[in-house]
C-alpha cells in the first residue's frame, strides 16, 4: 500500500502538505503510520478548521433570506449585531496580524461581512422615527464600518492584543441584548435557527482547532464564552418554538383573510333633476308676465 501512497500525482502530494505539512504529509500518507497521534490530531484540526471556514462563508445567509423575505427584522437586537460584528473584527484583525494559519480564524472574515449587510438590513427595516433619515443612519453605519476596518488594520499589534481581551465582555454584551429581547418577547422573531446551531457546532470545534494549532488563550476564553452564549440563545429557540410557529400561523390566517375579503361594490351615482324657474327679464315698460313655462336641466 505504501507503494501507492509514496507515488500519488505531484497535485496530490503539493496539496497534502499544504494542507498538513510535509512531516505529517509523509507520516500519515506515504508511511501510513496511524499511530502518529499528534499528526492525526494536527490533520483533524486543519480538516474541522477548514469546514468552519467554508462553512461561516454561509452561515448567516438563512438569517439574511429570512429578513429579506419577511421585510422586516422583528426580534433582531441592533445593539447585539452591532457588538457582535465588532468582535468578529477585531478577531479578525489580531488573528490576521499575527500571522496565524487562515484555518483557524477565516470564517471571522466571511461572519464580519454578513453581519455589517444584517446590520444594514435592521436600521432599513426598522420602524420609522419623525426626524429620521433613512438613508443618512445608512450612509452613517456603512462608514463607521469601513473607517473600523481601517483602524483595525493599522493600529499596533500591542494596541490589538487589548482589544481581543475586549471581545470577551463583547461577546457578552452582544448577546445578552438579544437574549433579553427574547425573553421580554417570548419569541425569536425572526432569528435564524440555522445560524444559532451552527455558531454552536462552530464554536465546539474552534476550541479544538485553536487549541491545537494555535494555543493562545485570550482567543480559546473568547470562544469559550462565546459557546455558552449561543447555548442560551439554542435554548430559547428550543423553547420558543412552539410560540413562534403560532405567531407565523396567525400572522398567515389574518393576511389571508384580509385577501380574501369581498369588497363593497361601488355605489352608483344617482342622477338628480333639478328644476329651475327662469329669472324674469326686467323691463322700463310694465309687460305681461309670460306664461309659466318652466325650464329643467338635468346635473349628473
Amino acid at each position: 500500500m505504501t507503494s501507492i501512497t509514496r507515488n500519488l500525482p505531484w497535485f496530490v502530494r503539493d496539496l497534502g502538505v499544504a494542507i498538513v505539512g510535509k512531516k505529517c504529509y509523509i507520516s500519515l500518507v506515504e508511511n501510513l503510520n496511524v499511530s502518529d497521534v499528534e499528526c492525526i490530531k494536527y490533520s483533524v484540526s486543519k480538516g474541522l478548521g477548514i469546514g468552519i471556514v467554508v462553512g461561516g462563508s454561509i452561515m448567516k445567509v438563512p438569517q439574511l433570506l429570512l429578513i429579506l423575505s419577511a421585510r422586516s427584522a422583528r426580534g433582531l437586537s441592533l445593539p447585539a449585531y452591532v457588538l457582535e460584528t465588532l468582535a468578529y473584527a477585531i478577531t479578525l484583525a489580531y488573528s490576521f496580524r499575527n500571522a496565524f494559519p487562515f484555518s483557524t480564524y477565516g470564517e471571522n472574515l466571511f461572519l464580519t461581512a454578513q453581519n455589517v449587510l444584517i446590520t444594514l438590513l435592521i436600521i432599513y427595516y426598522a420602524p420609522a422615527r419623525p426626524n429620521q433619515s433613512k438613508p443618512l443612519q445608512l450612509t452613517v453605519a456603512s462608514l463607521a464600518s469601513a473607517l473600523t476596518g481601517v483602524a483595525l488594520y493599522t493600529l499596533p499589534t500591542d494596541i490589538l492584543a487589548l482589544l481581543q481581551l475586549s471581545t470577551l465582555p463583547l461577546s457578552l454584551f452582544s448577546k445578552l441584548p438579544q437574549i433579553m429581547q427574547n425573553y421580554r418577547a417570548q419569541s425569536t422573531g425572526q432569528l435564524s435557527a440555522f445560524a444559532v446551531l451552527s455558531q454552536i457546532v462552530g464554536c465546539l470545534a474552534r476550541l479544538f482547532t485553536t487549541a491545537t494549532e494555535v494555543g493562545d488563550p485570550l482567543v480559546i476564553a473568547g470562544f469559550a464564552l462565546a459557546l455558552l452564549l449561543n447555548g442560551v440563545l439554542g435554548a430559547q429557540l428550543w423553547i420558543y418554538w412552539d410560540k413562534d410557529i403560532r405567531e407565523k400561523e396567525s400572522l398567515g390566517k389574518i393576511a389571508m383573510s384580509e385577501k380574501e375579503r369581498p369588497q363593497r361594490p361601488a355605489q352608483r351615482e344617482s342622477k338628480v333633476e333639478v328644476v329651475v324657474p327662469p329669472q324674469t327679464p326686467t323691463a322700463r315698460y310694465s309687460s305681461p308676465t309670460p306664461s309659466g313655462r318652466k325650464w329643467a336641466r338635468k346635473l349628473d
